[in-house]
């Protein structure tokens, strides 16, 4: 199952910071001098005596304290906000998506599927495994998301059984599992019908670079004498565009012919292709 939030404050950092932000002045005009008024303007006479010390400051403390704490939680969304970016920016290959911890992990695909429009909710970066990692909203759907790091096991019909009941439970529009590796037969033979997108290494990483941001001339020279980068294929912004959709395409391997071509990076949404 998921993990959950263990804190308001954790809660409060997988928000927007902004949100937090402006609950913390909310929350203390209405602590500090809201509940006082409330308390005076009724016909209750117990109330009114609770409200008399309340005009004195006497919640002025609690007042402070709730807004010092949602802002050390928007302060908190935000830097994890920037770590999420700079994540996705310097993936180079499946090699450093290997090399992350499991939580840098959920932060790249939830960045990547945030730069694609959709609302991201984080229900996992509080264990190593787990159901529901990520819930994505948009256009009125909610989409349930499991991202698995694992290095050398492949994703097995289990795993893709657990979702769809997940799936069924929660009366999601579709599921995503997202893995650096492949999938099994089994697995793919279940999701075959079914709206589970089974996202593998090789997707992932067109999906991404498909979101990263064009590298500035002097960065992108610097990285021409790393050994990863001259591995890697040309970049999203050196490659042509799908004709069937105007997006980024990347160089890919037809496994069967050994061929190369270019493959859009909406994959499987859209299938648009270029010869070489």
């Amino acid at each position: 199952m998921a993990r959950r939030k263990g804190s308001g404050i954790e809660l409060l950092a997988s928000m927007p910071w902004p949100i937090g932000f402006a609950l913390g002045i909310v929350a203390y005009l209405v602590i500090r001098y809201g509940i006082g008024w409330y308390f005076a303007s009724t016909n209750n006479p117990i109330l009114q005596g609770m409200g008399k010390p309340a005009a004195t400051g006497i919640y002025a403390p609690l007042a402070w304290f709730v807004l010092v704490a949602s802002w050390i939680g928007a302060l908190a969304s935000f830097l994890r906000r920037r770590h999420r970016r700079h994540l996705l920016e310097t993936q180079t290959g499946l090699d450093s998506l290997r090399t992350m911890t499991w939580r840098e992990f959920e932060m790249v695909v939830g960045e990547a599927f945030r730069r694609q429009g959709y609302v991201i909710s984080e229900m996992g970066l509080g264990g190593a495994d787990g159901g529901i990692d990520l819930i994505l909203r948009k256009d009125g759907q909610v989409i349930l998301a499991q991202c698995k790091q694992w290095k050398t096991q492949r994703v097995d019909v289990k795993v893709v059984r657990e979702m769809f009941g997940l799936l069924v439970d929660h009366g999601a529009a579709a599921v995503k599992i997202v893995a650096i590796g492949e999938y099994t037969a089994d697995a793919r033979r279940f999701a075959e019908g079914k709206s589970i997108e089974l996202i593998n290494g090789e997707t992932l990483l067109a999906m991404i670079r498909g979101r990263q941001k064009p590298m500035p001339a002097e960065l992108a020279m610097a990285a021409i004498d790393t050994p990863e980068a001259i591995r890697l294929e040309p970049g999203p912004s050196q490659n042509p565009t799908c004709p069937k959709c105007g997006a980024s395409m990347v160089k890919r391997l037809n496994h069967r012919t050994k061929d190369h071509f270019f493959g859009c990076t909406k994959y499987p949404s859209c299938r648009g292709t270029r010869t070489i």
